[in-house]
């Protein structure tokens, strides 16, 4: 199985996936191995999300899965979802909606995104429509993915695209040497990496693409758009990982056995981009060693959250999702890994397990714990009477300039105004478990913790 790695993980996966095959690595990763890396096909690609939470992995079904499967290895806390609407695959879709700069599109398992700028003429409401998805999107920042009229096979190497053979260039030339036969219609657009490839190596890639162009040709001419919306052909396949801070900790281990690496490398580099040039600095300056503790004190003195800040609170779901609770503003920050913030409540409705009414004038203090599977909430009056604490089990919390980030776990403990203790919704994590979203060793932690603090309070 052949991998393409990019983005702040590189380093660590490329440890991590050792006895496999990198391939197309990029020179400051050649470097840092001192090894010749084969510019070849990759099977899968594997590049770190917009926001650096995690990767996006495309390629063959099968390449996919097993490199899914290692990555769902680093750690308890690293969780991972496959994608209803893959790169690449082409979909007759209804357009449902029509915003300023596109439309939206139903694919019938998903909704894509369709700028006007990437389909020819007008689309509007119930028009059907043949798209292909380009940019595929993780399901935590509840992003449409871009869907594009036009099609095409991707590809690092190389990809083919609709045209005439007199548009493929000094491309053309290159494709008489090979012995591969493009079909008809697809021109190849070669990629950067060409010059470095060997000929075998293009001959792969190009037979490669022509397979999946063939595929295209085939569903297309059967398609007759009266099943709209419909999936007519899907090359290949896509899955989202999200690591949690366990298993950033965890690749700093896998990066610290190539290179210096600073403790929380990972933790901080996901942070912003300005906290990922620091890091570079740092480490080209000094060997911080493998025994250090994050600097989370430096960290956030360096990039926030500092007091009077507006800090989100961006709750993960097991499924995928990203649900944010609010904001409110810093009141407190510790050196050593705490956080507290403070928001105001809107009147109405009962706080969730408390049975307790919304009023107007509440206020919600909750301190987090950079690292700590849990988290508490305590509700009070506008008199400072206490009306209820929610304690909420999640993966271990990271505490980042604009938001604290965690997968919640289902299963909390809450405190009444009475000072009665009930552990709530042991349910929803048992039926996570069985849909395959929680995996019985994160499940057995997060019982643990909802044990003790039914204990402790």
């Amino acid at each position: 199985m052949n991998v393409r790695v990019r983005g702040i993980y590189a380093t660590a996966l490329t440890a991590l996936f050792g006895d496999e095959t990198v391939v197309q690595a990029s020179p400051a990763i050649r470097e840092r191995f001192d090894a010749e890396f084969p510019v070849a096909p990759a099977a899968a690609a594997i590049e770190t999300t917009d926001d650096r939470q995690g990767v996006t992995l495309v390629g063959a079904r099968g390449a996919v899965e097993r490199a899914r499967e290692r990555l769902a290895g680093v750690s308890r806390d690293t969780l991972a979802w496959g994608d209803a609407a893959p790169q690449d695959a082409v979909f007759e879709g209804v357009v449902t909606e029509t915003l300023g700069s596109g439309a939206v599109v139903d694919l019938g398992d998903a909704e894509g995104f369709l700028p006007y700028d990437a389909v020819d003429g007008y689309v509007e409401t119930d028009d059907r429509v043949r798209v292909q998805v380009r940019r595929s999107e993780p399901p935590w920042l509840d992003r449409r993915p871009r869907l594009d009229a036009d099609i095409e096979v991707s590809g690092a190497l190389v990809r083919l695209v609709r045209g005439t053979a007199n548009e493929a260039a000094g491309g053309a030339q290159l494709v008489d040497i090979l012995p591969v036969d493009v079909p008809d219609g697809w021109v190849p657009r070669w990629g950067r990496d060409e010059e470095e490839a060997s000929m075998d190596a293009l001959g792969d890639a190009l037979d490669a693409a022509a397979d999946r162009a063939d595929l295209f040709d085939v569903a297309l001419a059967d398609a007759t758009g009266d099943d709209a919306p419909a999936r007519l052909a899907t090359p290949l396949a896509t899955a989202h990982v999200w690591f949690g801070r366990e298993g950033r900790f965890a690749l700093d281990g896998k990066r610290r056995g190539v290179t210096a690496t600073m403790p929380g490398h990972h933790r901080t580099k996901a942070a912003t981009d300005a906290a990922s040039a620091a890091v570079d600095f740092v480490e080209a300056l000094t060997d911080p060693g493998p025994d250090g503790e994050f600097p989370f004190g430096v960290a956030t003195r360096q990039f926030g959250p500092r007091e009077g800040d507006r800090l989100r609170i961006e709750h993960g779901k097991p499924d995928g999702r990203l649900i944010t609770l609010g904001q409110g503003a810093v009141t407190e920050r510790d050196p050593d890994g705490e956080v507290r913030m403070e928001r105001e409540m809107h009147p109405g409705g009962q706080y969730d397990a408390l049975d307790v009414e919304r009023r107007a004038g509440d206020v919600a203090v909750t301190k987090f714990v950079e690292g700590r599977w849990w988290y508490a909430t305590v509700y009070r009056g506008d008199d400072g009477t206490r009306r209820g604490t929610y304690v909420n089990v999640c993966t271990p919390v990271e505490v980042f300039p604009d938001a604290v980030r965690y997968v919640d776990l289902h299963v909390d403990v809450v405190k009444g105004p009475d000072g009665d203790v009930r552990r709530v919704d042991d349910d929803e994590l048992d039926a996570a478990v069985a849909a395959g979203n929680v995996s019985e060793p994160l499940a057995e932690r997060a019982r643990a913790v909802a044990a003790k603090l039914e204990e402790a309070l």
